[in-house]
């Protein structure tokens, strides 16, 4: 076949000329799509790169070892024989007093001694406070704090038993996220006033982290491999600046992934888009084509003609994305700052402006080809028939073959995000399966209009109503983009309103919404006794017990993490167990396997215990295995009598592993207790009283963690509605480039309609309800499908009552169909201030 190219490009710009504001709109339908991705993908970079260069700050320290244990003699000596600078903290939770307004909170104490962070700063108000605090007797508040409670910088703040001068208001610390800040606000002490303060007893859950810097000339590297095997024996944790940068550089990842599919579905919204434009304008090409069949033009030559044409256009559009992503990206920072450990320097990543636009043209040529391969079967008798046949359309076997390159597309981006063959495969089965859900319900909508048509209607309703199984109608492509933005925004709304709802629950009646913790066994009664003096119930007081795991089945930690038949978690062994002992099961709980057994008389005999299901069958711990507590220097043997199955949603004292009546009564011990108070009024005189008189103890408010929760949920709720609003845009743009293409058809009903004696206002009206119909059909078959996912999630993932709001959900519906009764108004004003004639002529 010649084809000569110079000639399919003039004959492709000279077809185009009088389209090209058309195939622009057709194309338009991807440029949010593609922004979208180049945004994200230029984040990524952007993230790296940071991380690259900022990952010494975000540790501090060129070498970081923890545990929750205080360090042994062996820890000791090579903390000693470690040569650079070197800083100890130790943190816990407490809470902490404000004598100028009697405000109490649960904060992250930090005890600090030395010069860290050795990279970065403690970022503070004053500046100098950062470093002026350590030597006196000063504090450094979290300003969510000092926000929160109106405290000023020299005011003061009762830690444990002594009280400090707030030396300045902490602003940034290393590797502290604005998350972070919300769920445990942190307060810097000096330790040397930790031992005054009286707070680390017996069951305060202390984190010992040390912190050193070395010479420059130093190798991190083999300094690691050297003190490695050494941490491990002793269960220590340790962090090098090269890890915080792989931990840190993988969560981001992450992150990007997540939100490079949420930018690809508003592409693949965008597709759709210019599928069914493309198809509606070749079915206005037939004639043109039929015409250069007449003339000699090959079927092969027609096709090439139109394929460079939707290439070219795809590549403007795709270019425009790319920019306008380049654009965006300068605002993501802002977007997402709550969730970055560091501030965040933008820069143009050319990278993935390529990838953005190479993407974009591949994709929209693949949904294009959808209509352009039955170019090929237009013949030059197509002048003298009034329209060619579909079936000749639907059976062309390439057309099969196109669906298949465009799912594997669709697969191979996903693999390339996800690295996952499954999840792929997951993503590409459900966004396929979601699509031909959202058709379907169109389908059966437009069936259902036609079928159960209202004749009894006037007559601007029934046309009005008519138009949506017209031919060429746009209500599939419509119910699609719109009502699967639709369902993105509503499904959010459902699941805060479903995390939200179940946190409340647990405050009504008389269920505990206080937890106070770290009582010591001398202080039990008397925390008891104010507890009563306030009017409140004793729900629950529990016992809690700390010890180790030393052995299972015989086997140590090293012999047991060898054998690799069993995937057991290394923090099996070096965790710390917090268990408790009673002789009956409380009600959040439930034994699924085994003998649960409430009291041991024997104590020659290994202790019966049960394991919660889920951490036994994680750790290969089957029934009748046996396992080897240190309790606080004491070996107690113990055997797996039974599995129990925990709802940890439950505000109870849920425990991993819990043992019977008559073996821990003497051991070492602290207290939990539960109560529920009335109010807000009542919750902070409490407060207030337990701090003054238990300065060690620390409570937990649920009224306090149900306002933490709606923060953290509005934060990550903006970032997923940020990305979200781009299918949402995506969805208006390919409903304006439906309302315009569409326009050109409807050209000649309306100028019939006007002939025919109609006014403005009637055809005004028959429009207006047309879209009407559109928008609230389309945004209530997205709120139904929401309102499915939300109550699956409800029943199956959260196990709870779904309770939606749907005040918010209406507000959206209204949106939505005000928003397409608007486009679909505004572009058809253009046909009615004319003059049936003067369209013809113009546009016909």
């Amino acid at each position: 076949m010649n084809t000569n190219f110079s000639w399919l490009l003039k004959m492709a710009w000279r077809d185009s000329r009088r389209n090209y504001s058309r195939l622009l709109l057709f194309i338009s339908s991807i440029v949010l799509g593609i922004a979208a991705l180049v945004a994200i993908y230029s984040l990524g970079y952007n993230l790296q790169q940071n991380i690259d260069t900022q990952a010494a700050s975000l540790l501090g320290a060129d070498l970081e070892i923890s545990d929750n244990q205080p360090p042994s003699k062996k820890i000791t000596g090579l903390i000693d024989s470690l040569k650079g600078q070197q800083s100890k903290e130790l943190s816990f939770a407490s809470m902490i007093y404000f004598p100028k307004n009697s405000g109490t909170r649960l904060a992250q104490i930090r005890a600090l001694e030395g010069d860290f962070p050795y990279y970065g700063e403690l970022e503070t108000e004053p500046a100098t406070a950062g470093k002026s605090f350590r030597t006196k007797k000063e504090v450094l508040v979290d300003q969510t704090l000092m926000l929160q409670y109106q405290a000023k910088v020299g005011d003061s703040l009762k830690v444990g038993e002594v009280t400090f001068l707030i030396a300045g208001i902490l602003k940034k610390a290393p590797g502290q996220t604005g998350i972070a800040a919300t769920v445990a606000p942190s307060v810097y002490i000096p330790l040397s006033y930790l031992k005054q303060t009286n707070l680390a007893q017996k069951g305060s859950r202390i984190v010992y982290r040390y912190y050193f810097k070395f010479d420059p000339k130093t190798q991190m590297e083999p300094l690691v491999k050297k003190i490695e095997p050494r941490l491990e024996a002793e269960d220590y944790n340790y962090r090098t600046v090269q890890s915080q940068k792989e931990d840190t550089g993988r969560s981001f990842r992450d992150l990007t992934r997540f939100l490079s599919l949420v930018g690809f579905i508003a592409l693949l919204l965008g597709c759709v888009g210019v599928a069914s434009s493309i198809h509606i304008y070749i079915k206005e090409k037939l004639n043109s084509i039929a015409i250069l069949r007449c003339l000699g033009v090959k079927a092969g030559q027609a096709f090439l003609i139109y394929l460079i044409q939707i290439s070219g256009i795809g590549l403007i559009g795709s270019i425009l994305g790319a920019v306008l992503g380049a654009v965006i990206q300068q605002f993501l920072p802002v977007v997402l700052k709550d969730f970055l450990p560091f501030e965040l320097a933008t820069d143009l990543s050319f990278s993935a402006i390529g990838q953005g636009i190479v993407l974009g043209l591949i994709i929209s040529n693949l949904f294009a080809l959808l209509s352009l391969i039955s170019i090929r079967k237009i013949s030059p008798l197509n002048v003298l028939r009034a329209s060619y046949e579909q079936a000749q359309i639907t059976k062309d076997p390439y057309k099969w073959l196109i669906y298949a390159l465009i799912l594997l597309f669709v697969f191979g981006f996903t693999w390339l995000q996800m690295k996952r063959w499954t999840e792929a495969v997951a993503f590409t089965v459900g966004v396929t399966f979601a699509f031909l859900l959202l058709l379907g319900m169109a389908t059966l909508l437009m069936w259902l209009v036609r079928r159960f048509f209202p004749t009894s209607w006037g007559y601007l309703g029934r046309q009005g109503l008519a138009n949506l199984y017209r031919p060429n109608n746009q209500t599939a492509i419509l119910m699609v983009s719109i009502g699967l933005g639709t369902m993105f925004i509503c499904t959010l709304l459902f699941v805060q309103a479903i995390l939200l709802d179940r946190i409340k629950l647990s405050t009504d009646g008389d269920q505990p919404n206080m937890v106070l913790f770290d009582i010591q066994t001398g202080q039990k009664q008397g925390v008891m006794n104010l507890v009563k003096q306030q009017k409140m119930p004793v729900l629950q007081s529990v016992p809690i017990v700390t010890m180790r795991l030393e052995q299972l089945n015989g086997q140590t930690s090293t012999e047991a993490l060898k054998d690799t038949t069993n995937k057991r978690w290394r923090g099996l062994f070096s965790r710390e167990y917090r268990v408790t002992f009673r002789d009956s099961l409380i009600s959040t709980e439930k034994v699924v396997k085994g003998t649960w057994k409430g009291e041991v008389k024997d104590l020659n005999a290994a202790v019966p215990i049960s394991l919660e299901d889920g951490y036994a069958e994680r750790n290969s711990i089957k029934i009748g295995d046996t396992l080897t507590f240190n309790v606080q220097g004491t070996m107690l043997t113990t055997v797996v009598a039974s599995y129990r199955d925990v709802d940890w949603a439950g505000v109870q004292t849920n425990f991993l592993v819990l043992f019977p009546k008559g073996v821990l009564e003497d051991a070492p011990q602290f207290h939990v207790l539960l109560t529920h108070v009335p109010n807000n009024e009542a919750s902070a005189r409490f407060q207030q009283a337990v701090v003054q008189q238990f300065p060690n103890v620390s409570l937990i408010d649920l009224g306090l963690i149900l306002t933490v929760l709606d923060d953290i949920s509005t934060k990550i709720g903006f970032v997923i509605r940020f990305m979200a609003g781009f299918s949402i845009l995506t969805g208006l743009i390919v409903l304006i480039a439906s309302v315009l293409i569409s326009k050109y058809q409807r050209i000649q009903e309306s100028v019939l309609l006007r002939t025919l004696g109609a006014s403005r206002r009637q055809i005004l009206i028959i429009t207006a309800l047309e879209y009407f119909f559109l928008g609230t059909l389309a945004a209530a078959t997205g709120i139904l499908l929401a309102t499915a996912g939300g109550w699956a999630l409800a029943h199956y993932s959260f196990e709870t009552a779904f309770n939606p709001q749907f005040l918010p959900v209406f507000v959206v519906f209204l949106v939505v169909a005000v928003i397409t009764v608007f486009i679909g108004l505004v572009n058809s004003l253009g046909i009615l201030s004319r003059s049936p004639l003067e369209v013809l002529r113009q546009d016909v």
